[in-house]
């Protein structure tokens, strides 16, 4: 009984932390710096960090770069400073959705997903799922809102565990967060 009443704990702990993460993240919303240009910086799809064809390998750097990451209505992504604005090359999303935890169950189910940088976030209303098809492939790219316009990609295991968390309502398999439905599969 300890042990179910520490899991609960510790479950409503990390819910609780997910609602208030991005809270300490500089407010590159905020900024408006002048463009300065594109840098020669690509996140590659499995979440590496590449500057002029050398990985990044020093993960605090690459930790406060996702820091001051943001994604602007022009679909491009830059690295922003209260002074430069400069635009960078992502491949699908500028982090990867390592873990995800099931609060609760069906309806009144909460996922909290981790990211690569130890981001946790729940996904709802403000934070959704898509899972995209690309025309005439059945692979999908599932994704995870973690602040702003910034997506996680879901790594394979994550998104296993989500299918196996799915459920069908009116036909379409998906799952639950925060009262919010969340297809799974492609619409057809």
């Amino acid at each position: 009984m300890a042990r179910q009443t520490e899991n609960t704990n510790s479950l409503q702990s990390l819910v609780k932390t997910a609602r208030e993460a991005g809270k300490s993240l500089p407010p590159v919303h905020l900024w408006e710096p002048a463009y300065c240009g594109a840098m020669d910086l690509v996140i590659k799809r499995d979440g590496s960090w590449w500057h002029e064809g050398a990985r990044i390998t020093r993960q605090p750097l690459t930790r406060l770069f996702s820091t001051i990451l943001r994604k602007d209505d022009d679909g491009v992504h830059y690295l922003v400073t209260p002074v430069e604005k400069i635009a960078i090359e992502v491949e699908v999303a500028p982090f990867i959705a390592v873990r995800v935890d099931a609060v609760g169950a069906d309806e009144n189910q909460s996922l909290i997903f981790t990211t690569n940088f130890g981001d946790v976030v729940e996904a709802g209303e403000k934070m959704p799922i898509s899972v995209n098809y690309e025309d005439g492939s059945d692979e999908p790219t599932p994704l995870v809102r973690i602040r702003d316009r910034l997506d996680a990609l879901m790594s394979r295991p994550v998104f296993y565990e989500l299918a196996e968390l799915a459920v069908d309502k009116d036909g379409v398999m998906g799952v639950w967060s925060d009262g919010v439905f969340f297809a799974l599969e492609p619409k057809n």
